[in-house]
């Protein structure tokens, strides 16, 4: 059985799309969509845990991470 791990960032991380989709491939506009943003400029509140931070390396161009 494998033990749990937590690592230090564990808790949410606030994320505000700063860039438009238009002219990006179908991938990135997914994973915008999958991220949960609706409008441009928008902060969200997501899980601060790997697959989040896997959907935010795949489209740093259009999103940035916002420190509160």
């Amino acid at each position: 059985m494998m033990a749990k791990r937590t690592t230090a960032g564990s808790g949410k991380i606030h994320l505000k799309w700063v860039r438009s989709a238009i002219c990006t491939p179908v991938k990135h506009k997914l994973v915008v969509k999958g991220l949960g943003f609706t409008r441009l400029n928008q902060v969200i509140e997501r899980p601060d845990n790997a697959a989040i931070r896997g959907m935010v390396a795949k489209i740093p161009h259009l999103v940035e991470i916002v420190q509160e």
